[in-house]
């Protein structure tokens, strides 16, 4: 395999899960609702049909659950049964942030689990598909670096910095729903949903993902440089 079709195969394995558990049932979720026309209900229950079946097949095949997959699942479902409650549009729209809540809850969980949630994403980003970088991931992320507990701690902090953020933007939008009148609400929470993931990204780059980019960085060009003096002939150290 040639270094440009393992790169794009790295992107592929790297992205894939992203794209199949979060990309398709959302992505999906606003197709069917906007697109077709169909009702809140309908389009939750179709885009559940492919974090359902991940869910199943990682628990009966692979004997792994999925946590995206199963994350999104269960916020599906969640909206599912909140759709059966209709006739007040203030409870529709706090309904609405239930979404970000039940997101932030699991990558909190997920940190306290010791498997940060939000890594999935983050790593793609700071390697692109860079063998060197990879490497210096895995040794990073494996305790098997000098750096790696500073980086161990940058993993946690992003996760948690994005799960207070969905936290919050749940909140705001929830007292949001209740404190303005319904037609600034409407437009309002995409205000705040764009808000929020613009300080998601500020934050979490500032505390965790940009240091750790660096510590990526210093950890693959050793790790370059040790190879380099371990492939240097014998006779030529002689000289």
């Amino acid at each position: 395999m040639t270094t440009n079709q393992h790169a794009k195969q790295s992107k592929k394995n790297a992205f894939g899960p992203l794209i199949v558990d979060v990309a398709v049932p959302l992505g999906s979720y606003y197709l069917f609702k906007g697109a077709f026309g169909m009702s809140t209900f309908a389009a939750l229950a179709w885009s559940s049909v492919v974090p359902a079946v991940r869910t199943v097949w990682g628990v009966v095949r692979e004997r792994t659950v999925h946590g995206l997959a199963g994350l999104i699942l269960v916020v599906n479902v969640a909206g599912l049964l909140l759709s059966f409650v209709s006739g007040d549009p203030r409870l529709m729209l706090a309904k609405d942030s239930a979404v970000s809540s039940v997101v932030g809850i699991g990558i909190l969980v997920s940190v306290a689990l010791g498997q940060p949630m939000m890594t999935a994403g983050l790593k793609p980003f700071l390697v692109k598909a860079d063998e060197a970088k990879v490497a210096a991931w895995e040794r990073l992320a494996g305790g098997r670096a000098e750096a790696s507990g500073a980086f161990l701690r940058g993993e946690r902090v992003f996760s948690v910095v994005w799960g207070v953020v969905l936290l919050a933007e749940c909140v705001l939008r929830v007292v949001g729903a209740y404190t303005v009148p319904v037609d600034t609400m409407v437009w309002l929470g995409s205000v705040v949903m764009v808000a929020s993931i613009g300080t998601g990204i500020l934050v979490s780059g500032a505390l965790a993902a940009g240091p750790m980019q660096a510590m990526v960085a210093d950890e693959a060009k050793a790790g370059i440089q040790v190879r380099e003096r371990e492939d240097v002939p014998v006779v030529a150290l002689a000289r």
